[in-house]
């Protein structure tokens, strides 16, 4: 048996990177999958690997969000799972970012965030409760040269998760919510960070230059941890942050040659 046999996910940003690995291991574990993610070739790509089904979608596209919502319930009879992890990163100082970059980014992370939740927890708490993962990053608990936007929006997607929590607790649901914040994940996702930058970023010299453990995660490290608080293996765990950064939070060290 699998950790979450019978149960419906709906994964958005689900087209690479972190949202196809989790896609892939909630799939392996038994659950059935609704994909989202405006890259359509991706999503048809990942969702057939499994008895997955692909919803092209922008999360921040409300009238889209009740069909994706519906979909589970066509197609599978219910919801239980919501891995919100649609997101952009856009590295810029503030004083260089045009205001439209800023709004975007926050349109997607953070207005997206609220609109998968508006729209997916009442399908939820028709099921009898579930577990909600919101996608966040260490960006959104620590800060970044560069990266004021993005922290910003992540910080958003972190106390988003804890009000929600609460109130679901309050409601006695019997759903529980978390963020998830990863660190240096080597994914497509780094390519894109830095328009106009002359070479892509490498993940892996970024790691091994600032993660204590010294080289990137994988997006299965990510996802397995996303495994964990949809399954009822964490079903005492609500408003909580799961870090997967290699210790990137917990200070820095020093390695002595020699």
């Amino acid at each position: 048996m699998g950790l979450l046999d019978g149960k419906v996910a709906i994964i958005t940003g689900a087209a690479s990177g972190i949202g196809a690995a989790c896609a892939r291991v909630l799939a392996r574990e038994g659950a059935k999958v609704v994909l989202t993610d405006v890259d359509q070739a991706g999503g048809e790509r990942v969702a057939s690997e499994f008895d997955g089904v692909f919803v092209r979608h922008d999360v921040t596209n409300e009238a889209g969000w009740p069909t994706v919502a519906a979909m589970a319930g066509q197609r599978f009879g219910g919801l239980h799972i919501l891995v919100a992890n649609a997101g952009i990163a856009i590295m810029s100082p503030v004083a260089e970012m045009p205001y439209a970059v800023w709004r975007r980014q926050m349109a997607v992370n953070v207005d997206g965030m609220f609109l998968a939740v508006k729209h997916c927890l009442p399908v939820m708490r028709q099921c009898g409760g579930g577990s909600i993962i919101m996608m966040s990053s260490v960006a959104g608990l620590n800060g970044a040269a560069g990266l004021a936007g993005y922290s910003a929006t992540k910080g958003a997607v972190r106390l988003f998760a804890k009000s929600v929590a609460l109130e679901c607790a309050q409601a006695r649901d019997n759903v529980r919510v978390n963020s998830v914040h990863p660190g240096v994940i080597d994914t497509p996702s780094w390519n894109r960070l830095a328009p106009g930058a002359t070479a892509p970023l490498d993940a892996k010299s970024v790691a091994a230059a600032q993660v204590p453990l010294g080289e990137a995660g994988s997006a299965d490290d990510v996802a397995n941890g996303v495994l964990f608080l949809a399954s009822d293996a964490s079903r005492h765990i609500t408003g909580s942050e799961l870090v997967i950064d290699g210790g990137m939070t917990a200070g820095r060290i020093t390695r002595l040659q020699g």
